[in-house]
């Protein structure tokens, strides 16, 4: 006698409901929270975009826009005045922090468990974790935490991949510390393109007095 089995599986909107509205909430307080953060690393932007906002709330929205105009030519002035300041203190740290997280941070669960670095205990994957972030102009710098059970020559066995993963050249391992790992990705040769030096700026050289003499 053959028995057949049938499972019904039931959907419970309420529940499924209810997961999306606390997906929602997190992901909003996860973008407020880093918008609030953003502002805080960024004061020169924020200060004049909130002072602008309060002044179109409060007396209309030319005074709005004529704060946010002067805090524009501000910018524009600082940069044209003193491109090293503006570099140092935004530009840069805007591209830094953004590079930081468009090469390792969005990929960094991913990849490191691609390249076998991640340990599983039963359901649970455990991901090494992601320290900090150095980004210069032809090297990076990615500290990360050992897992238990790692050893050094979990890490160097695995420099090929991780260079392949995150898209460098090369990488080197490195131990600064109990368990702390520092890996060096090299994403462009510094030296692969010339620098012009001019020609008065080489060591023994002297500019020839003119001898030609008036007529």
């Amino acid at each position: 006698m053959n028995t057949t089995t049938t499972t019904t599986t039931t959907h419970d909107p309420a529940g499924e409901i209810l997961d999306a509205v606390l997906t929602a909430a997190g992901r909003l307080l996860l973008s407020v929270f880093t918008l609030a953060w953003w502002a805080i690393l960024f004061p020169m932007v924020s200060v004049p975009a909130g002072i602008a906002v309060a002044a179109g709330w409060f007396f209309g929205w030319p005074a709005g826009v004529g704060v946010a105009g002067v805090a524009v030519a501000g910018m524009v002035l600082w940069r044209v005045s003193s491109p090293q300041t503006f570099e140092r203190w935004f530009t840069g740290r805007v591209r830094s922090r953004f590079l930081a997280w468009f090469r390792y941070r969005r990929r960094w669960a991913t990849m490191t468990a691609a390249c076998g670095l991640s340990t599983r205990d039963g359901d649970r994957v455990f991901i090494p974790r992601l320290v900090s972030v150095e980004i210069g102009e032809s090297l990076d710098i990615v500290r990360a935490r050992m897992l238990p059970g790692h050893c050094p020559d979990t890490w160097t066995n695995r420099a090929d991949h991780l260079a392949h993963g995150f898209g460098a050249q090369k990488a080197k391992v490195g131990f600064v510390g109990p368990g702390l790992v520092e890996i060096t990705f090299r994403r462009s040769d510094s030296l692969a393109d010339p620098v012009v030096v001019p020609f008065e700026s080489m060591a023994g050289f002297k500019t020839i007095p003119s001898t030609r003499k008036a007529a």
